[in-house]
């Protein structure tokens, strides 16, 4: 593995930062809402989803209970 000097790495980490390009406030914004929204969707399906299974179970214990 080649060695480098701490002068040449931090200059190559800059190099590799300053390629990086970085969302926009409005792009964060916009990603964080959705991932609010499709959290808010998936507990609530989930939450259907349980009440429809104990639903279920609790009429099938009531036949055979």
């Amino acid at each position: 593995m080649a060695t480098t000097n701490p002068l040449q790495f931090i200059q190559q980490v800059r190099a590799e930062v300053a390629k990086v390009v970085w969302p926009t406030r409005r792009e964060v914004m916009l990603t964080t809402v959705m991932v609010f929204i499709l959290a808010a969707l998936t507990a609530v399906f989930f939450a259907t989803v349980d009440i429809i299974i104990r639903s279920g179970l609790q009429a099938v214990l009531n036949v055979f209970g």
